[in-house]
């Protein structure tokens, strides 16, 4: 018998709480492609984080109240023209790669009276075909974001090679100690952000304090 929602949210969480050994662990529902009514029925079961891909489907899906008793994440790759659209109205963008997206997100947060909450995505298996900052240049990225009084550099995110992802994400989680160490104006470290639907739990125990569940939760995406 196929599981409900509720009880997909509760496995999860079941999950979670068995790998982090007592430390808190932020779950994130992905409902990217899924209908606003799906996302109020997984607030509704108890999910308090809602994570989207698309700048438009966040747009759709405000405009109908799908979000109501939730916080709301950008986790997927921000296009520079979007940022206005974003930028001061969700809680958390945790795919920021850049210095140049990072300074459009803090003028426009200023320009609405907010400070944006990002994390630095990190390609952290040097693949060509994700985005992220290189790990040798988040140090310099960090210090910049000194400068820029429209941001929060919350912590780190990442999304590895899936194959031995779990090499990738111990040395992730090795460069977020080393960072959450160093003292950054405008810099907070409380968020490794790594794991997704088929390695949360391994994420987990390499020390991510954030993951990214969708598929196990909403069920296969609908890409068309």
């Amino acid at each position: 018998m196929e599981l409900s929602i509720e009880n997909r949210i509760a496995v999860v969480r079941e999950n979670i709480e068995k790998a982090a050994g007592g430390r808190p662990v932020c779950l994130v529902g992905v409902a990217k492609t899924k209908p606003a009514e799906l996302v109020r029925q997984a607030i509704a079961a108890g999910l308090d984080t809602v994570g989207e891909n698309y700048v438009q489907e966040i747009q759709d899906k405000s405009g109908c109240g799908a979000y109501e008793g939730a916080a709301v994440h950008m986790i997927g790759h921000l296009q520079k023209n979007k940022v206005k659209y974003i930028a001061g109205k969700v809680d958390l963008i945790q795919s920021v790669d850049s210095f140049a997206l990072m300074e459009l997100i803090s003028k426009r947060a200023q320009s609405l009276g907010r400070v944006q909450d990002i994390l630095l995505e990190i390609n952290i298996g040097g693949e060509v075909s994700k985005t992220g900052v290189v790990p040798a240049a988040l140090e310099e990225l960090l210090s910049l974001a000194g400068g820029l009084p429209g941001v929060c550099v919350r912590g780190l995110m990442a999304i590895p090679p899936a194959e031995n992802s779990v090499r990738y994400f111990a040395r992730m989680n090795q460069l977020y100690i080393d960072n959450k160490e160093k003292k950054y104006d405008n810099v907070s470290m409380d968020f490794l952000s790594m794991g997704m639907s088929d390695d949360y739990i391994e994420a987990i125990q390499e020390g991510a304090n954030m993951v990214r569940v969708g598929s196990f939760i909403f069920g296969p995406r609908n890409y068309t």
